[in-house]
């Protein structure tokens, strides 16, 4: 197995279990939990491949993706009572995941021999919409959009960062390597330290 699907492997797995922590969140049933994780799961990558035109989006054409995402939903339905905050959790799994999908979408960019401003937006995407999906869907804010919260400006600069690598001829590998430290480093400095972004304030407009 190459790299790349390695990295969709492994994004699909933490995506489905951060998923499936929110459907426990809405107190869903074990179906709801296999949607819901597999919807987290697959729907950032689905929409990079739908952009990118592949010729079969990576879940149909191995539909191993889906039963991992189903099997790792299951597992948390019968555990997450164990975790002493299902939202701490959540937050972690969802740095992990971001970490590892952000370079898996930048590697298929890549791969196809898109444009660097395209690659850089397919890795935002494929680490990004399947908890933006998640999130809307279980009527939760979403995090992606949490107020300052480093989340896309972390994917962006990872996808940035893998991207530069790659156009200076850094090897691939390395390269991808560098994109999920970059998104990882940003994420948890958000979560530990809490590194912001300056908000918008509103201010009164000027007589």
């Amino acid at each position: 197995m190459g790299m790349v699907p390695a990295l969709d492997y492994a994004a699909v797995f933490i995506f489905a279990l951060s998923g499936a922590l929110v459907a426990s969140r809405a107190q869903l049933d074990i179906v709801g939990f296999v949607f819901i994780g597999s919807l987290t799961a697959v729907g950032g990558g689905t929409l990079r491949d739908l952009l990118l035109g592949r010729d079969m989006v990576f879940w149909v054409a191995e539909p191993g993706y889906v039963v991992l995402a189903s099997v790792a939903a299951v597992g948390v339905f019968f555990t997450a009572h164990l975790l002493e905050s299902r939202y701490r959790a959540l937050r972690w799994f969802d740095a992990c995941a971001l970490a590892v999908a952000v370079p898996a979408g930048v590697g298929v960019a890549l791969s196809l021999g898109a444009h660097p401003v395209t690659v850089v937006i397919m890795g935002v995407a494929t680490g990004c919409f399947g908890g933006l999906m998640r999130d809307v869907v279980c009527n939760e804010v979403p995090l992606v959009l949490k107020q300052g919260e480093l989340y896309v400006t972390a994917a962006f600069a990872g996808a940035a960062a893998g991207t530069f690598a790659d156009q200076v001829e850094v090897a691939l590998p390395v390269a991808l390597l560098l994109c999920s430290a970059v998104t990882f480093a940003l994420r948890a400095g958000s979560l530990l330290f809490g590194w912001r972004l300056p908000s918008y304030k509103a201010r009164p407009p000027r007589q």
